[in-house]
């Protein structure tokens, strides 16, 4: 059993973060959001990772996530020249993949289920493809799937009007090699790529065995600034290891949930968790409230926030009013002129430079 996970893609929904670097990149939690899709894999037992890059940010990739060995895997990296669809890049894996069966995971979906019941039921089951869907309020802005009683998939629809149901397709799938001959067999969509929900069609046309499970815990698709907010919120409230390892001076409080990375200096400052700082960060005269992650190497000096996610070596300085519901990228600085605003909201993009007059 091998694995594919997909991370080229231009990342528009998040720009201005994505202009130089790769969403898949983006911390959760101080912890970029391939690696938990990663992680989640080699814990299902699957070591052969292949991985789609984009010639934008497959080098960034590459470097970040190195070779696979601190993961306890092996990841081979497969360039996809240019974003032609799901199927396609299935098709560019095709020497990787060989004749082994695999599960196919987009690299920027975070998921609370483990993978080991949806792989066991692929095996015992001998089927051709297995999806996994979940239930969503708003099914006509995903792939959604019609099941019978049982499980078994009817039909797939991508972004239907008129959704025939509630269930959408979440990004995780199990394939025998059948569905090498079901990518051949279909043409690109309207527009221009070769879908995966077309190939998973074709093998329903076939007569392959092609069933559904749902997901029982939450599904993130982290492709938007709040939904980014709301994974940094999920995550560190279910997954937050406690642990103080910088320097905490007798001025500061760290109360509840809260990690502090080595060499972090935290001066005349109330943190209060569930809050996350990384490494060598400068934390003085701050209030670091809940639901906030920062980044290694960050300098926070005179600032307030809350529910907000500061990338790597930023630095926000002199700001005193409230800062909610932002991200701020890596390099980026933001400081207060002399004039101060009422009310502050920002999605700042990596090397930005914010004075607020």
């Amino acid at each position: 059993m091998k694995a594919l996970i997909l991370s080229g893609g231009k990342g528009t929904r998040l720009r201005p973060l994505t202009y130089t670097g790769a969403k898949q990149l983006v911390p959760v939690a101080n912890k970029p959001i391939l690696w938990y899709g990663i992680e989640a894999i080699v814990a299902a037992g699957i070591t052969e990772i292949g991985i789609i890059i984009s010639p934008e940010t497959g080098e960034e990739i590459k470097i970040k996530t190195g070779d696979g060995e601190q993961f306890g895997a092996n990841i081979t990296y497969i360039l996809q020249e240019q974003p032609l669809g799901l199927a396609h890049a299935v098709k560019t894996a095709q020497p990787f993949l060989a004749h082994s069966p695999f599960v196919m995971y987009l690299g920027d979906n975070l998921i609370e289920d483990d993978l080991n019941p949806f792989l066991d039921s692929f095996k015992s089951q001998n089927l051709n493809a297995l999806i996994l869907l979940r239930k969503v309020s708003n099914p006509s802005a995903f792939g959604v799937a019609k099941v019978d009683e049982k499980g078994k998939v009817l039909q797939l629809i991508e972004k239907p009007k008129d959704p025939p149901s509630n269930l959408a397709l979440v990004g995780i799938y199990f394939f025998s090699p059948a569905i090498h001959a079901a990518i051949a067999a279909i043409k690109p969509s309207a527009r221009g790529e070769l879908e995966i929900t077309d190939a998973i069609q074709e093998l329903i046309h076939q007569q392959k065995t092609v069933e559904a499970l749902q997901l029982i815990g939450w599904w993130l698709d982290t492709g938007k600034k709040d939904d980014l907010l709301e994974a940094n919120r999920i995550i560190l409230d279910t997954c937050l290891t406690i642990g103080i390892h910088g320097d905490v001076d007798s001025q500061s409080a760290a109360i509840g949930r809260v990690q502090i990375g080595k060499g972090t200096k935290i001066i005349n400052s109330t943190i209060r968790g569930p809050v996350i700082i990384g490494e060598n960060c400068h934390i003085e005269n701050c209030f670091i409230g809940p639901y906030s992650s920062i980044a290694d190497r960050a300098t926070l000096i005179d600032a307030d926030i809350e529910h907000s996610v500061i990338l790597q070596s930023a630095k926000v300085i002199g700001i005193q009013q409230r800062i909610v519901d932002s991200v701020v990228g890596q390099r980026a600085r933001l400081e207060l002129a002399p004039q101060r605003p009422k009310a502050l909201r920002f999605m700042i993009g990596d090397d930005s430079h914010i004075e607020l007059v």
